[in-house]
């Protein structure tokens, strides 16, 4: 068995083996093959497809081709949370601890922001001395004692992932949908989850933009989660605006920390609720996800939820008085108000450039190395659909200096567009995928 051999089949449409999958992978874990046999195999795949069965295969591969932490030492079942990335996405902030202050033991591995889309390892960093960095028996303690972890990898997880999306970026094989898959479940499996929900994002700031082919990535997630063994749920949410109305990383903090406390809500309390509602379900603690959501929204009256998350901070090393006082966060040199300008509705958003305009302002990466500045970013004060006047507020603009609050200025009124006739609102959630088949929300029909 050679990797030219296992080329050529793909490139002819033929489907592999389960040892030639296993070949294949093995090959990218411990690079025993040229990035240009890699990339081509990808791009096979892209232009081909993979059955359920390949997908699953390879998934399972790229799973074992490093550790998988063991998590049976934690009682209870463990639910993960995955989000396919978006733009004022907090929801882990919110729902980690009030999963786990409703009796649900929340073990979650995270990951950075790359591009326009923010990583939540990034935003529990701006917590002054919250560390992410935690050894896989601190990992597993710290959840067994307050019930919630939220750290970056441990150990050597789904090694071939990491050499095969770096290849994915430069080779135009993003977009694969049995490449997506595989690594994104791959890393979910072998982070030691009993089941996962997923938060499939569709729209301009997500990576399928059309709802269609958000659900065909959900659906074929479910399947193949379910051929691995894991019971896993998926919903589509939208992502036409940003989740949130804070972007940047201790922006997002903030917000996640004024839900918690019971002074915000909107549509990121809903999208947190809604897919905690689910987590407590299939971790048993609910009856039903209904059951589950109105569990947290009591755990957010009682103080539950918040005092979990003040537990998770001084766990990690960070400083708990940020969820009592806020101003305690990174604070930006320069805040000014922006306004509308115009007069008329909100009629749509480009969520991909306001997260770029954020990025741009030094909350996100161009690159893996580059350096964060926590405090920056802007809270969005306008959703779709509604209806502004000219002295309306726009946004409020956090930055390093005037000249990169001018830039994000521009940028954000460039993004948001101001239309004469009025629209709809858009709808958090547009379908729910389960083992059982697609249900399509009938309110988003």
């Amino acid at each position: 068995m050679n990797m030219l051999e296992i080329i050529t089949r793909k490139k002819l449409g033929q489907e592999l083996t389960e040892a030639e999958i296993a070949f294949f992978v093995r090959m990218a874990a411990e690079k025993l093959a040229p990035d240009y046999q890699l990339a081509a195999m990808l791009m096979a795949i892209r232009l081909n497809g993979m059955t359920d069965r390949e997908t699953a295969c390879l998934t399972l591969a790229m799973r074992d081709s490093g550790d998988i932490a063991d998590l049976s030492g934690i009682p209870g079942v463990k639910v993960d949370k995955h989000s396919t990335g978006g733009v004022g996405d907090t929801t882990t902030l919110v729902l980690a601890p009030l999963v786990a202050a409703c009796g649900a033991p929340v073990a979650k591995m995270s990951g950075r922001g790359l591009g326009h889309t923010g990583g939540t390892l990034d935003k529990l960093e701006s917590i002054p001395g919250l560390s992410v960095s935690l050894s896989v028996e601190r990992f597993i303690e710290q959840v067994k004692n307050i019930g919630v972890a939220v750290v970056g990898q441990t150990g050597h997880l789904a090694p071939a992932d990491k050499t095969l999306y770096a290849l994915r970026d430069v080779t135009s094989t993003v977009d694969s949908l049995p490449l997506i898959v595989s690594s994104i479940l791959s890393k979910k499996l072998a982070a030691g989850s009993d089941a996962i929900v997923l938060d499939v994002k569709t729209g301009s700031g997500a990576i399928m933009h059309s709802l269609e082919d958000s659900i065909a990535l959900a659906e074929s997630m479910v399947r193949v989660g379910h051929l691995a063994g894991k019971p896993v749920v998926a919903l589509i949410s939208g992502m036409d605006q940003p989740l949130g109305t804070h972007v940047g990383n201790a922006l997002e903090v903030k917000e996640a920390i004024d839900i918690l406390s019971g002074r915000a809500g909107g549509d990121l309390l809903e999208v947190s609720l809604t897919l905690g509602g689910y987590m407590l379900r299939l971790a048993g603690v609910a009856e039903t996800p209904e059951d589950g959501a109105e569990r947290m929204r009591r755990a957010i009256a009682s103080g539950a939820g918040l005092e979990k998350l003040r537990q998770m901070i001084a766990a990690q090393g960070g400083d708990p008085a940020v969820c009592d006082d806020v101003s305690r966060l990174p604070q930006a040199a320069v805040i000014r108000p922006v306004t509308c300008g115009g007069a008329g509705y909100v009629t749509s958003m480009d969520t991909t450039a306001l997260g770029l305009a954020a990025q741009a302002m030094g909350a996100g990466r161009l690159r893996l190395d580059d350096t964060l500045d926590y405090s920056v970013g802007f809270v969005l004060r306008v959703r779709i659909g509604d209806r502004v006047e000219a002295d309306t507020p726009l946004a409020e603009l956090h930055a390093r200096t005037e000249a990169d609050a001018d830039a994000a200025e521009r940028a954000i009124r460039a993004a948001v567009r101001i239309g004469a006739e009025p629209c709809g609102r858009r709808p958090n959630f547009y379908a729910v995928v389960t083992a059982e088949g697609t249900r399509r929300l009938e309110e988003n029909a």
